[in-house]
């Protein structure tokens, strides 16, 4: 199918299950941040369950081509499975620089990093029950994790996500082997981190998280959530000098490499070394945001182009987060018709 469409991450979560007004004016949670749900256990897990089920269906009357769980179960994209690892100290955190240098509290490491069980299969398997589309799902990638925790264990950096990169290459195995289509490592900090991504450990660790996984792979590279990080880079530059580094290493495993507005993702498959370009959709109008694929269409073939909003999803009203997703479907339509026609 030409112009696949999909979402990055997350979803709006509703107001009874989650406090809006709390998740917007913070930064996202790195520990865990129980006091903005409005349910507590033993009540938590079916409430999430419940709010989960209309955020898949939204996707599919939207008409999207793949879909996910909108990450409703989450605080945020990466604490749910960070905290979920050997090795932290959940109880006395550490402190950590977020991408704007304001500190905030993050997993303390004080053993070695270990992931003792899975963690978001059952997600996965609620999401396949519940939907005979393409399914997605999203995990941490661990040059993010590691910058999102304090070592007071390791004797290095890239020591520490070496054994990130063991845990999330575990839990990508357990998830391709439970039926997802497509897992999507995110690294939101090889944009904010670029030095420590290209030059230092930053590919190391993610071959190794990718290392004998069988299946189709996203990497997600952004510049933060637009509700929150206002000011942004200008051009892709520093995404893209990223992956051009990883070029060689990526062809070599038959990875492919892209990147969008806002938000950039390397889409990787053992079947295909094709480079895709999903490009970022923020437009209420279809006309508009098939006038953005047809830029994206000055460098890349129709069928390297997949459509997908901007990852901060959870920030917005439900019914606008909705009407994004069916306005980019419609563009994706549109623009079938348009290549059919020729």
């Amino acid at each position: 199918m030409l112009f696949p469409t999909t979402i990055v991450g997350s979803f709006p979560q509703p107001e009874w299950l989650i406090d809006r007004a709390r998740l917007a004016g913070r930064f996202p949670s790195r520990v865990r941040a129980r006091e903005l749900w409005r349910l507590q256990e033993p009540y938590l897990a079916q409430a999430q369950d419940d709010a989960t089920l209309p955020a898949t269906k939204l996707q599919q009357e939207a008409g999207l081509d793949v879909v996910s769980d909108g990450e409703i179960r989450r605080e945020s994209y990466s604490n749910r499975f960070a905290t979920a690892l050997d090795g932290v100290d959940l109880d006395n955190p550490g402190t950590g620089l977020d991408r704007s240098d304001h500190p905030n509290p993050v997993p303390r490491i004080v053993g070695k990093i270990r992931r003792r069980h899975a963690v978001q299969v059952e997600d996965l398997k609620f999401l396949k029950r519940h939907t005979t589309r393409m399914t997605k799902i999203t995990v941490p990638g661990p040059f993010t994790m590691r910058q999102l925790a304090q070592n007071d264990f390791y004797a290095s950096e890239e020591e520490a996500a070496m054994d990130y990169a063991d845990a999330v290459n575990a839990e990508t195995r357990d998830l391709f082997a439970a039926g997802a289509d497509v897992v999507q490592i995110d690294e939101p900090y090889r944009q904010a981190r670029p030095v420590k991504a290209r030059q230092q450990y930053g590919l190391a660790a993610l071959n190794r998280a990718l290392a004998g996984v069988q299946g189709t792979t996203a990497v997600h590279i952004c510049f933060g959530y637009a509700a929150i990080i206002h000011e942004r880079p200008t051009a892709t530059r520093s995404c893209r000098s990223w992956l051009a580094a990883a070029a060689a290493r990526f062809a070599s495993r038959r990875r492919s490499r892209t990147w969008t507005r806002g938000c950039c993702a390397s889409w990787a498959t053992s079947r295909c070394g094709r480079l895709h370009r999903p490009v970022g959709h923020e437009h209420r109008d279809a006309a508009a945001g098939g006038q953005r694929v047809r830029r994206a269409l000055e460098h890349s073939a129709p069928e390297q182009v997949i459509l997908a909003p901007d990852c901060g999803m959870k920030y917005l009203p439900r019914e606008v987060a909705q009407g994004r997703l069916r306005t980019m479907v419609l563009a994706a339509q549109q623009l079938r018709q348009q290549h059919a026609a020729r």
